[in-house]
């Protein structure tokens, strides 16, 4: 897929794949940690030929800029960039589509779009939300042992490993739940070889870093602690696709517990059999199920 450089109006640069016909509705995919945009390839190849089809490598990851500091990366700034995208793009309104990191956002996105009018829908893949997902690591002995690698990730111990090893030495010493034999060859070779690049892969960890998401030790109380309520966010009331793999060993289907006092006008499908990576494991009920949704919605 071609890509573009697009310097936003904050000075970040990202490379984007920008496709499709120019008048169409507009698709903005976000990718998730530690891939790029072709996380979307199947989805991309499915849709552009209907819908102006948009995705970026977001700050911290590829050939996009990658600063090396936590504070570039909080929340506030990762949103920003994708309206800031869509500006330098021309976009009006999108249809926000995201999974894993790229999901979070995502749910903050719409969040931040909806009144505007400005973000159309969402469909979201295997993403916590943020108010469930912090409940969840206080509470569910599940969702915290999953998430431990969370905290390898965010303890700056593990810099030396990552100067010296990149990224992948990291991810082998802290990941447990790897599935890659169903990637293409040529996919997991291009990752490794995105992931060789140091700044890159402290950008990428800047993404946890800079999370306030707090993952307790497995010996912590399971229980809310005193004091803490969730973060202040509305209600979601666009139409939104939640579509969740339901062996994913890092987020539990007991992600989607509750979503629906928190998301109004929700449809939530869910893929057996697949594993985390569901755009490129199970591309084809992912390309139906948006289908569906794009058709539904629209």
């Amino acid at each position: 897929m071609e890509m573009q450089r697009v310097t936003l109006a904050n000075g970040i640069e990202l490379d984007v794949v920008d496709t499709g016909p120019r008048d169409a509705p507009v698709l903005l995919f976000l990718h998730g940690f530690p891939e790029s945009h072709r996380t979307w390839r199947h989805q991309i190849a499915h849709f552009s030929d209907r819908f102006r089809c948009i995705a970026p490598d977001q700050r911290g990851y590829r050939g996009s800029s990658k600063p090396q500091d936590v504070a570039s990366y909080t929340a506030d700034k990762l949103i920003g960039d994708i309206f800031l995208l869509a500006d330098a793009l021309g976009v009006d309104t999108f249809t926000i589509v995201g999974h894993d990191w790229g999901g979070a956002i995502a749910w903050g996105v719409a969040l931040t779009g909806q009144a505007s009018g400005r973000v159309t829908r969402a469909a979201i893949a295997n993403a916590p939300h943020p108010v469930t997902f912090q409940k969840l690591l206080y509470t569910n002995p599940v969702q915290r042992e999953a998430s431990q690698y969370m905290r390898g990730f965010k303890d700056t111990a593990n810099d030396a490993l990552v100067r010296e090893h990149g990224l992948a030495a990291l991810l082998l010493q802290e990941i447990k739940w790897d599935r890659a034999d169903v990637m293409e060859p040529e996919e997991r070779e291009a990752l490794f070889a995105d992931w060789q690049d140091r700044d890159a892969a402290f950008g990428m960890l800047n993404w946890y870093r800079a999370s306030p998401v707090d993952v307790p030790s497995m010996d912590a109380p399971f229980a809310i602690p005193e004091g803490w309520s969730p973060p202040p966010l509305p209600p979601l009331t666009i139409p939104t696709l939640v579509i969740w793999a339901m062996d994913d060993l890092a987020l539990p289907p007991e992600n989607l517990d509750g979503l629906d006092e928190i998301v109004t006008d929700m449809t939530v499908v869910e893929v057996r059999d697949c594993g985390h990576f569901v755009p490129w494991e199970a591309p084809e009920a992912v390309n139906a199920e948006i289908e569906d949704f794009l058709a539904r919605t629209g």
